[in-house]
């Protein structure tokens, strides 16, 4: 099949839109509670509209006791008050809809809160009708002093020092709880809990929402036997993940074709799936291949991977080389090609920390290189693009020199309660420990987003203190200063993502549906590769992905027939367009070309 009639180059307004997610905790007061609202980004849309943004995909903002910022939800259909009312979501459809922008909804349906009415229900008796609403399981063992064990050894994912079980005492037994304790697992064998969540979805479709992002998706099948997870983390944790029994699970496919079937189906909906721990391609084709029977794309975590430790968790550093992630880029946007699929395209997100930090520079002499390198190559890869809050304006992590208390995630939280119980009189344990949430803490995504010069970023009032701590740059590094007219050729990174995403939809049959190849694979540090339409011909780009300068030799039987874009202010003019490069430290390059 050529591409001209695959799946894949079939044009469709979700493939081409923007995403922009917004953290609402920590994008713009509106009342002077020092919390992140509705009517706060609905006040900012027209500075969304300007960088070029066609979806708003908002983390929840249902009723939540925010245990975990919102992932713990009380109730589907109504909004948490610290994010504002019903009505004010009714009113940021419609001012979406007048800028010709939609609203994508966050769900999360493989647990709840512990005080949602379901889960208060199934646990108030065993002989509960919603008792199997959720994963109950008598304890393995009763010890004789009263004390328990929890039914196998899987480890909570966001505090592995602790069971993924929680013990009832009112009825004896356990439930499962993945996250945390107050995030019970949903037991989608039960077909009450799929038709409920089936309800959930039509009722905010027809709301006005376009779809969803539907949080760990493919955690919402386990295997029934509950078998106890291989001892990968050693013999000085109790628990270790038990990923292989719930990720992917027996009857995942079976759950999301239904939710399809009975909802998606009957829309024109976007839909992306989280679903981490997984990255065989015939695996994940199953569910985003053009048949068009599970989701429109997913996001697959290789990259925000590449520098955890394999065969540990999250927070840990690992040290990685450009080849690395060149070729976690070459295969997912070859594979989505070959194979009929489609791709998200992110380097960030509210799990994540900051894309300049992390994968580039952000020294005060880098950090603006680094930021355009990131978005050139995001805008010229193949998929939806989804570009997260503050990663236009190129913010950065916060800075070791904050103290731990800072911190207040609950992954961060109870990441140092284990580092202070293991290593409690080791101070260079506890100095790792404290260097690995400076690097890879899920908080730096959640620093509120740096509007201005002004006290607090312009994220809320100067007399009201913000649920959390804003960076301490946020005067040199804000939209407000990025968004002012650029002198001659200078372009901020704002304006730089302005100009990239401009360019990606005029030539979209070149950067979101066009053919992908990579040049020169063997390279330690550059990264380059062409992109070619049906239409508007082929383009060269090439990032530098060292904070040394390289060179760079075009091939012999190519020539730059123009250079168009440079993370380097002024640069395009005096290129080389044939032989060879000399590239600045983390320069990236855009040009059209063709072969001789």
């Amino acid at each position: 099949m050529s591409q001209s009639q695959s799946g894949y180059a079939k044009h469709a307004w979700w493939k081409e839109s923007v995403i922009y997610q917004i953290y609402p905790a920590s994008f713009q007061d509106s009342n002077g509670d020092g919390w992140g609202d509705v009517p706060g980004i609905t006040s900012r849309l027209d500075y969304l509209k300007s960088l070029g943004i066609d979806i708003v995909w908002v983390s929840p903002i249902y009723k939540s006791p925010q245990v975990d910022m919102g992932y713990d939800i009380s109730d589907y259909k109504d909004i948490d008050p610290k994010y504002g009312t019903l009505g004010d979501v009714e009113t940021l459809i419609a001012e979406l809809g007048k800028r010709d922008m939609k609203l994508m909804m966050d769900l999360v349906v493989n647990h709840t809160s512990d005080q949602h009415s379901w889960f208060l229900d199934s646990r108030s008796s065993k002989d509960s009708q919603k008792r199997d609403w959720y994963v109950w399981k008598p304890p393995r063992v009763v010890h004789p002093d009263g004390s328990t064990e929890p039914p196998n050894n899987w480890a909570q994912i966001l505090g592995e020092a602790n069971s993924g079980w929680t013990y009832d005492k009112h009825t004896k037994e356990y439930y499962l709880s993945l996250f945390t304790p107050e995030q019970p697992d949903l037991n989608w064998e039960n077909p009450d809990v799929r038709a409920a969540v089936v309800e959930i979805m039509t009722w905010w479709m027809d709301k006005g929402v376009c779809g969803f992002r539907m949080d760990v998706i493919n955690m919402i099948s386990k295997v029934q036997s509950f078998p106890d997870a291989e001892p990968m983390l050693g013999p000085d944790y109790k628990y270790h993940p038990g990923t292989k029994f719930f990720v992917n699970g027996p009857r995942m496919h079976e759950f999301i074709q239904q939710l399809n079937r009975e909802v998606l189906k009957k829309y024109d909906t976007i839909t992306v799936g989280e679903m981490p721990k997984v990255n065989d391609i015939t695996e994940i084709i199953r569910t985003v291949g053009s048949h068009d029977k599970e989701l429109r794309m997913i996001f697959i975590f290789d990259l925000v991977d590449i520098d955890d430790v394999p065969g540990s968790t999250r927070l840990t550093i690992h040290q990685w080389q450009p080849k690395k992630l060149k070729g976690i880029v070459t295969k997912w946007q070859r594979a989505m090609i070959e194979h009929d699929g489609w791709n998200s395209v992110f380097i960030e997100n509210h799990d994540n920390p900051r894309s300049v930090s992390r994968y580039t520079d952000d020294s005060d002499e880098y950090r603006e290189n680094g930021a355009k390198l990131l978005a050139l190559m995001q805008t010229t890869l193949g998929g939806t693009l989804f570009v997260y809050q503050g990663e236009d304006i190129g913010i950065r992590n916060a800075p070791l020199s904050w103290d731990v208390s800072e911190y207040k995630d609950i992954e961060s939280i109870n990441f140092w309660k284990k580092c202070q119980k293991m290593y409690p009189n080791d101070t260079q344990k506890l100095e790792e420990g404290h260097k690995i949430l400076q690097a890879k803490a899920r908080d730096h995504a959640r620093i509120p987003m740096q509007w201005s010069a002004e006290a607090h970023a312009g994220f809320c009032r100067s007399d009201v203190v913000p649920w959390m701590r804003v960076n301490d740059d946020y005067k040199e590094v804000n939209a407000e200063v990025q968004r002012r007219p650029a002198r001659s050729e200078e372009l901020s990174v704002w304006a730089f993502w302005k100009e990239s995403l401009q360019r990606r939809k005029s030539h979209k049959d070149v950067f979101v549906y066009g053919d992908y190849q990579e040049l020169n694979e063997a390279d330690e540090n550059v990264f380059a590769y062409v992109r070619e339409g049906n239409q508007q011909g082929k383009w060269l780009v090439i990032l530098n992905w060292t904070g040394k300068k390289s060179t760079w030799n075009i091939p012999a039987d190519m020539v730059v027939e123009s250079w168009e874009a440079c993370t380097y202010n002024g640069r395009t003019a005096g290129l080389a367009k044939s032989g060879s490069l000399s590239l600045k430290p983390w320069e990236g390059l855009l040009g059209k070309c063709r072969y001789s």
